[in-house]
This record gives C-alpha cells, sequence and structure tokens, in this order.
C-alpha cells in the first residue's frame, strides 16, 4: 500500500528546522542517504519515502527522554511505579476480561496468564497509555540524530517502514514511545515483524485495537525467548553469611543464570522453595532501603529478554504475584479481602 504523501523533502524543510530545536546539520543527510539504501534494497517509491521522512520531525524531548530512562531510578522509585494497588487491581480485571484470549495463548505458548498481564501493565497500564510520539519522529530522531545508538534506530526505522507497508499502517499516524516501541505491549518495529501473530484471525497483526493479537504476541515472544512453561520465576532469598565467595552476584545488568540451585544452597543462599539441586540458577541483589537477594531462574532471565534490566524484571514478577494472588481471590468469591491480600503480599516483596 502506498505510504500517504504530506510534502517533498525540500518543501518541508523549513517546517523541520523550526519545530522546537533544529535538527542537528546531520540530520538531513543521513535521511537522504537511508531514503537512497530503502529504495535500493526494499524497492520504496523515492518521491514517497522522502515525502514521508520530510513529515518527520526532529524532537529534542525524545533525545532527552533517552538520557533518563526509568532503568536508572533506585529499585525503591521503580518499583512504585508499576506494582501499585491500582495497576494491580487493572490487571486482575484485564484477566478476567480476556479470561478466555489468556488460556488460549497459555496452551498454545505455555505462558502463564499472569505474565502476559504484567507485561501489559507494566508496558501501558493495559493499553492506557500507548505513548504520545509518532514513532517516526521518535525513530528518525534516534536514527539521524542520536549518534549513541543510531545504527540500532535506523534498523528500527528500516523495520518499521517495512512493517507500514507489510500491515497497511500509515507511517504518520502510528503512535508510541520516546524510543518508537507501539502498542499495548511497546513492540520495536522489528520484534512487531518477528513475533507479532495474528491470533484473532482478521489478517492483520493489531498491537493497539487486538487484545487477541496483543496477547498472542507477547506469548509468542516469550516462548520464542526461552519461557520454561509450569517453572517460577524467582524467590526471595537471605545470605547465611553474607555473598558467598565464587558466586557471580548479578545486579542491575541481566545475565544468565551460571550456576545451580544446589550451589547456591551450598554456599549459604536461603529461600523457602524447594527447588533440584540442578536447576540453573543465579544470585541477583536488587538495591534499596535494604539490599533485597533474589534467587532468579530461567523464566527471570526471560523477561530480561523483553527489556534488558533486572529491575524491569523484577517489577513483572511481583506485578505478576499480585494479579495471579487477586484473580484467585476473587474466583474463589472472597472480593476484596483477597485482593487486598494480593495487594499486601506484592507490597511485603
Amino acid at each position: 500500500m502506498p505510504f500517504a504523501r504530506r510534502c517533498f523533502f525540500a518543501g518541508c524543510a523549513a517546517l523541520v528546522a523550526s519545530h522546537l530545536h533544529a535538527e542537528p546539520a546531520s540530520y538531513g543527510a543521513e535521511a537522504d542517504v537511508f531514503a537512497r539504501a530503502m529504495v535500493e534494497r526494499h524497492g520504496f517509491d523515492s518521491a514517497e519515502l522522502h515525502g514521508v521522512l520530510a513529515d518527520a520531525r526532529y524532537t529534542q524531548a525524545i533525545v532527552d527522554a533517552m538520557d533518563r530512562p526509568y532503568e536508572a531510578k533506585p529499585w525503591r522509585d521503580y518499583r512504585a511505579l508499576f506494582v501499585t494497588p491500582e495497576r494491580i487491581a487493572g490487571g486482575v480485571a484485564f484477566r478476567h476480561d480476556n479470561a478466555e484470549l489468556l488460556a488460549r495463548a497459555e496452551a498454545d505458548y505455555g505462558v502463564a496468564p499472569q505474565i502476559i498481564v504484567a507485561i501489559i501493565g507494566v508496558e501501558t497500564n493495559y493499553g492506557a497509555n500507548v505513548g504520545k510520539h509518532r514513532v517516526i519522529d521518535a525513530l528518525t530522531t534516534l536514527g539521524f540524530a542520536y549518534p549513541r545508538r543510531a545504527d540500532f534506530f535506523r534498523r528500527e526505522l528500516e523495520a518499521f517502514l517495512l512493517l507500514s507497508r507489510e500491515e497497511r499502517l500509515d507511517p504518520l499516524r502510528a503512535v508510541g514511545s520516546y524510543a518508537g516501541a507501539m502498542g499495548k505491549p511497546q513492540f520495536i518495529s522489528s520484534s512487531y515483524r518477528n513475533y507479532a501473530i495474528d491470533l484473532d484471525g482478521d489478517g492483520r497483526r493489531d498491537l493497539w485495537g487486538s487484545n487477541a493479537d496483543v496477547i498472542g504476541s507477547v506469548a509468542n515472544y516469550f516462548k520464542q525467548h526461552g519461557w520454561r512453561p509450569g517453572e517460577p520465576v524467582a524467590f526471595a532469598a537471605t545470605l547465611r553469611a553474607g555473598v558467598p565467595a565464587g558466586i557471580t552476584l548479578v545486579e542491575k545488568t541481566p545475565a544468565p543464570p551460571d550456576t545451580t540451585a544446589g550451589d547456591l544452597r551450598a554456599a549459604g543462599v536461603a529461600w523457602e522453595e524447594i527447588q533440584p539441586a540442578e536447576v540453573p540458577a543465579s544470585l541477583i541483589r536488587i538495591d534499596g532501603d535494604e539490599d533485597e537477594y533474589w534467587v532468579g531462574l530461567d523464566n527471570f532471565y526471560a523477561i530480561t529478554r523483553y527489556n534488558h534490566s533486572n529491575l524491569y524484571a523484577m517489577a513483572v514478577h511481583q506485578l505478576s504475584e499480585a494479579i495471579r494472588a487477586g484473580f484467585e481471590a476473587e474466583s474463589r468469591g472472597t472480593g476484596d479481602p483477597g485482593a487486598a491480600d494480593a495487594r499486601e503480599s506484592a507490597e511485603n516483596q
């Protein structure tokens, strides 16, 4: 489907330059090089593509947001953004409203419903905040004027334009995060192309308007990134004699489990639940008012493939457990007391 043409590159240069902050001198040249490559590699119409890029706006606020990510916050502040009574209640409601879709996704992909719901809750508060930036503005700003990660965002811009052609999206109307992530699950363009699915069977993968596609796509993403059906995620732990020698201590930056549950127990790491000694595990420290220690398993690492941050994975885990408890309490007919218990459990983790 041809792109909607708003204006041509030369005709829009003045508009771009006048938008809050003039783009860096390299912006226009990078856009021209990118456009030529897209025409050569993928057969885009040159005039139409230049028209789309001309309508894009360099946005300084996007660059500023990239330099102050949520994941730079301490755990106390980061957790307070996502594990809240309101978001727990919203997750319980979302799970009730989409119970059949979640059950289908679990049967097909092996991913627990509460994990899928928690991802959507952390990402966009169940679709209430899918972002305010045009994706084209985010990806051109970062691809043409953010040298530290320009290569990555130019690849994402390429993927976005291909996605727009494949899914019949208007590239000038799609909105998302300051980093160009889209829809209720906030997929970046390459993930949208590679992992989104059409669960509702309408011929399109719609991550804004179709909860079926959203739920199925999150489940597929986790299956493709190592989720282990039916296995736990992480457990709060205590250290009998401080950080044990010879054990790698993982902090904010994710790392695959590099030891076993048996080795951690032998080294003085204690937690309530029992796993087979050979289960892969890692010892994680999260900063707080007091340091927290956790035993992370393969599924904890799988969550970090969605967002490469242990704080993110921990927020998803704790929110998911509170949603699970609240949903089960309501299903038993205990109502508000169960929801209150779920909130208290989350607050105590």
